[in-house]
């Protein structure tokens, strides 16, 4: 459930400061709150891998764009945007993800964030503005990837204490 929290959590808060400060915050959301859901976002596909995990990822990823419209109105487009852009890089990352499933879990994570940044990064600026900014694909692709890994450090180390009930 923590996950599901920090999944929507991260998007709500990622689209409330795009539409509040513009095209610029978004490489600065990409590592604090897009490669929180990069990695999350593996995180739960482990848990519902035999349970919906098509659905249930698609209703996250709905109810954040939703939640984000819900409580700021002027973040329709932004919202509209997340989801798309969400949809496919969950699609990509969850094949990914996939295909790598007899490598450590770290590095599914991380081999898996690589493309589905790449599509989010594409996808979410270009619709959200309304034009191929460049210079904010490649930011947010960078700070995805380098967000996704130390989120992927961070989830990596409170696996380890839960196992040996350090916490």
């Amino acid at each position: 459930m923590i996950y599901v929290i920090l999944y929507l959590v991260a998007i709500v808060l990622a689209n409330l400061t795009v539409t509040a400060f513009g095209p610029h915050m978004a490489i600065i959301n990409a590592f604090l709150f897009i490669g929180l859901d990069l990695t999350a976002r593996d995180r739960l596909h482990d848990a519902w891998r035999s349970h919906y995990l098509i659905p249930k990822m698609a209703a996250l990823i709905a109810a954040g764009s939703v939640l984000s419209w819900l409580l700021n109105r002027d973040a329709g487009q932004i919202a509209v945007a997340s989801f798309v852009a969400f949809a496919a890089a969950a699609t990509v990352d969850a094949v990914v993800y996939h295909l790598l499933g007899s490598y450590p879990r770290w590095l599914r994570i991380n081999g898996s964030n690589i493309p589905s940044a790449l599509v989010d990064s594409i996808v979410f600026p270009t619709l959200a503005f309304g034009a191929f900014l460049w210079p904010i694909v490649l930011g947010q692709f960078l700070a995805k990837v380098v967000g996704g890994f130390a989120w992927s450090l961070v989830f990596r180390r409170l696996d380890q204490r839960t196992i040996t009930g350090a916490v």
